[in-house]
């Protein structure tokens, strides 16, 4: 992980984590498993390279890297409501 710049205000984190830190591909994928997402690095790699909705990442001279927050806004964006099975409501 790579710290870049301050954290923005208001976000509540441990101080070792911040939005702009940078991860790897395993860090990134170990993160995502918070939201119950199950990525391997692999499949990470793989999403991206064939340009599939994968979370987003930067790449410095040749590596990728995922910054924190855009992980969070991603993982949570993939989660929806609760909803009922239509078969409830027909029976």
């Amino acid at each position: 992980m790579i710290p870049l710049g301050p954290q923005p205000p208001g976000h509540a984190q441990p101080d070792d984590e911040r939005d702009d830190d940078l991860l790897t591909r395993a860090e990134a994928s170990d993160y995502l498993a918070r939201f119950h997402i199950r990525m391997k690095p692999a499949t990470l790699a793989r999403v991206w390279s064939v340009g599939g909705d994968g979370p987003p990442c930067r790449h410095i001279r040749g590596k990728p890297w995922y910054p924190r927050g855009a992980l969070r806004t991603w993982a949570q964006s993939q989660q929806t409501n609760l909803r009922r099975s239509r078969r409830e409501g027909s029976v």
